[in-house]
């Protein structure tokens, strides 16, 4: 017995001396779904199977009518109900939710009051596979806690459904690949609803990156900073709070990242490829938890930062804090070689004459490459130069509302390309990419900011489409 304790000893400490000098290349398995080679964390990357293709570009058969089936009606899922009213070509065949008042609530107050039929109920933990069973439905709108997420969208598209699921689609890396999958092998669309990518401001900006108003965008900022204590009261069964209590990393990272992705072509041209991020102690988060919970353990820090670098060795700067008295603030930021955008907390562009049309400008009037271009130009940018995708629906959109007129464009898109049988704007590798943030900077700030590998969704297929764009009919 001493004998094989001593044995067992030795290679122990073996292992760890293969760790510290050859800086942790040693490619053991550390008990979770990644690995250290050569001081860079790599989580697994599944290989796709027999019987999987890409969905890149993939288009649906189209449907002149979408039936949608939703589930979750708490805080977002109602107001979800009430714009697709507003959407042609549209039948709400069902609603489900865990709380019956939650059902009837939707159906009297918007249903009813918009003279339209009630739709199938569903009530309970598991009634939504009920729904997803359902031959009448080719749409499940999923608008439930996160870790609902995934399980809900693989069942509804392996029951034949095309699935629209809230942010984030998935919490872990491999749900990001589940969701990868089962979007491959069902050949149905998993749109994660990243309602920031149609934001006024951020479409304009995009469609001024395209034409190359900013000459080569290489920078590109984003965050989620915005102050809950004063909802999280609202999540029902504290789920959001709990969350945050025991998982670190910028769980929240895709209204931030998602718009700026767009503008770096990320899979369609450029891809992520690496990393790094660091945060602060918990204070505020703690207290929060303190008061709510009863605990004194709270994993998520304060505010979290990260760098992301391309392929192309472009940038891109992250923030996250949801728990300190700060404005509202998603950063968005673009810098380019021969131009700037900024939407917070001063919506303003940097712009050289020479990118503007013959006669934009005022006669006399200049530009100065050091400051925002003057309040008057501005205006006029932002309706010049406003997406044809916005520009299309804008009244219609301001009037349904819903965080200002971008949620109803984010539908109103959906439901579009559905119809038309068009590629979505947001595909399931968008989804992944955005979503697996949160997984991987737990990793990194896990192991003193080390990098980490962003996994490639795509498996290769990064730089087969050139340029991100919108498809039109």
């Amino acid at each position: 017995m001493k004998k094989n304790t001593l044995t067992i000893t030795i290679s122990a400490m073996l292992m760890l001396l293969c760790i510290v000098i050859t800086g942790c290349k040693c490619d053991n398995k550390n008990g979770k779904n990644y690995q250290i080679k050569d001081n860079v964390i790599v989580f697994d990357e599944p290989q796709r199977v027999d019987g999987q293709a890409s969905m890149l570009e993939f288009a649906a058969e189209p449907m002149p009518v979408v039936r949608v089936g939703f589930i979750g009606l708490g805080m977002r899922g109602p107001d979800a109900v009430y714009r697709m009213t507003f959407i042609d070509g549209v039948e709400i065949v069902a609603l489900c939710d865990l709380l019956p008042e939650n059902v009837e609530k939707v159906q009297r107050d918007i249903l009813e009051a918009k003279g339209l039929p009630r739709a199938a109920e569903y009530v309970g933990e598991t009634a939504y596979e009920q729904l997803c069973e359902r031959d009448d439905i080719d749409l499940v709108y999923i608008a439930t806690n996160w870790q609902t997420h995934v399980p809900m969208a693989v069942y509804a598209m392996q029951h034949g459904k095309h699935v629209a699921v809230e942010v984030p689609a998935a919490t872990t890396v491999e749900d990001c690949w589940k969701l990868v999958d089962v979007s491959e092998q069902t050949r149905k669309h998993c749109m994660m609803l990243e309602n920031c990518t149609y934001d006024f401001f951020e479409m304009t900006a995009l469609n001024m990156a395209k034409l190359g108003m900013f000459g080569e965008v290489i920078h590109a900022e984003g965050a989620y900073i915005h102050n809950l204590e004063p909802y999280w009261h609202e999540y029902q069964g504290n789920w959001r709070l709990d969350y945050n209590q025991k998982h670190g990393g910028d769980v929240y990272a895709t209204h931030g990242l998602g718009p700026v992705c767009q503008v770096l072509d990320i899979h369609r041209g450029d891809k992520m490829d690496y990393l790094v991020s660091m945060s602060t102690p918990s204070y505020n988060g703690k207290k929060i938890a303190k008061e709510m919970m009863g605990t004194d353990d709270f994993a998520n820090g304060d505010m979290t930062t990260t760098m992301i670098q391309t392929h192309k060795g472009k940038t891109i700067l992250i923030e996250h804090n949801v728990y300190t008295y700060r404005p509202y603030n998603r950063l968005y930021q673009l810098t380019g070689t021969e131009g700037f955008a900024n939407k917070y907390p001063i919506e303003g562009f940097t712009l050289m004459e020479k990118n503007l049309p013959e006669g934009f400008l005022e006669e006399g009037q200049h530009l100065n490459v050091h400051g925002f271009v003057p309040k008057d130009v501005r205006d006029k940018i932002l309706k010049e130069y406003l997406h044809p995708v916005a520009k299309n629906v804008e009244e219609l959109a301001k009037q349904v509302g819903g965080h200002g007129g971008m949620d109803f464009i984010m539908d109103y898109r959906l439901i579009y390309c559905l119809q038309n049988g068009l590629p979505l704007d947001e595909d399931v590798y968008d989804a992944a990419e955005w979503s697996c943030i949160g997984d991987l900077t737990r990793a990194s700030i896990d192991n003193h900011g080390m990098p980490v590998q962003v996994p490639d969704f795509t498996r290769g297929d990064w730089n087969k489409v050139q340029g991100y764009k919108h498809a039109m009919k």
